[in-house]
């Protein structure tokens, strides 16, 4: 190995609003030599997600640890073994962990997963949120054949997987929020959409009431707020709404959660079923949505919409630009 240090991003300050750029700090420390069970990643593609600007806080709410101030950023990342002494793993060999933000990552073996490199057309589709998505749709909103669904967030890394997962799934008509005129243009010709809810364009409920005028039968909620209110307001009898994001609550531009005004009577009366659902309990998911989203992205049925920035000294902005909503689906630096 030629490199003797490397580059890795640090937290240098807790945000008191949006992200920002001064809120980083890109440090080149020694490549660390790896002890018996550890192994040494090379990183190449890391992912970035909204759950990230909460992670910044030093309370988060969420079931992942904050980050720490002075310390280097996480999050999903993948790359390849250089070392791996006393381990089952190679040299060269592809693998997934949480040691992103950094060139290269040590940690122990088992936090480490093996990758098959030729199962996914390109390798940083390892890195799409689908497997969020598949759940939220199967097993949260448990769309069936003729459904009419809606996905709110539907130009995020979720929400771009989301649409397309529920077609496969049987939705008839699927209906998407986002924030521009342009993201929805590109929802309806690029992803399928049916219809798309613009957010500030008019009331919610309103817009969806015009997209779905016989109501909704399931609700794949990444927001909260304002566009959950107006899902269960057109919820039909036996629809299931699955709460599988908070976005309204983690980009508030002043760090207050956003409550949503509940009817239970109504609820209990249509018989509606409002579930809240994560990832880390059904993460038997994440190798059957591998391989179908393989599958799909080489026969055409399914694409990975995101933006590719390259250069870990990108990786503070792409975070920012991630948050501010500038891209359509997932956002992933190239090291």
């Amino acid at each position: 190995m030629t490199n003797r240090t490397y580059r890795e991003v640090r937290l240098a300050a807790r945000p008191t609003g949006p992200v920002t750029d001064d809120l980083f700090e890109i440090v080149e420390v020694p490549v660390p030599e790896p002890g018996p069970g550890q192994v040494l990643v090379r990183n190449t593609h890391m992912g970035l997600g909204a759950v990230m600007r909460s992670l910044m806080d030093e309370h988060n709410g969420v079931p992942i640890p904050s980050y720490e101030v002075g310390a280097p950023l996480h999050g999903h990342a993948i790359g390849e073994v250089v070392a791996a002494p006393g381990t089952d793993l190679n040299p060269g060999d592809l693998v997934e962990h949480q040691l992103g933000w950094r060139e290269y990552a040590l940690l122990d073996a088992d936090a480490a997963t093996r990758l098959d490199p030729d199962l996914m057309p390109d390798p940083a589709a390892y890195l799409s949120q689908g497997s969020t998505a598949l759940m939220g749709i199967e097993r949260g909103a448990e769309v069936r054949p003729g459904d009419t669904v809606f996905v709110t967030g539907a130009a995020g890394g979720v929400g771009t997987l989301a649409g397309q997962v529920a077609r496969q799934f049987g939705a008839t008509r699927v209906i998407g929020s986002t924030g521009s005129q342009q993201k929805a243009d590109r929802l309806i010709k690029e992803l399928g959409y049916d219809a798309v809810v613009i957010r500030g364009a008019g009331p919610i409920e309103e817009q969806l009431r015009e997209a779905a005028p016989d109501g909704i039968d399931a609700v794949f909620d990444n927001v909260g707020g304002e566009q959950l209110e107006a899902a269960l307001a057109l919820a039909n009898r036996n629809a299931r709404v699955a709460i599988v994001g908070a976005l309204a609550s983690q980009l508030s531009q002043d760090g207050t959660t956003v409550k949503v005004a509940v009817d239970s009577l109504s609820l209990l009366i249509r018989s509606i079923t409002l579930r809240g659902i994560a990832l880390y309990n059904h993460r038997d998911l994440l190798p059957q949505w591998n391989r179908r989203f393989a599958a799909g992205l080489r026969d055409g049925t399914l694409t990975f919409p995101h933006a590719r920035l390259q250069g870990i000294e990108q990786a503070p902005r792409a975070l920012r630009e991630l948050t501010e909503g500038r891209h359509l689906g997932a956002v992933v630096v190239e090291f």
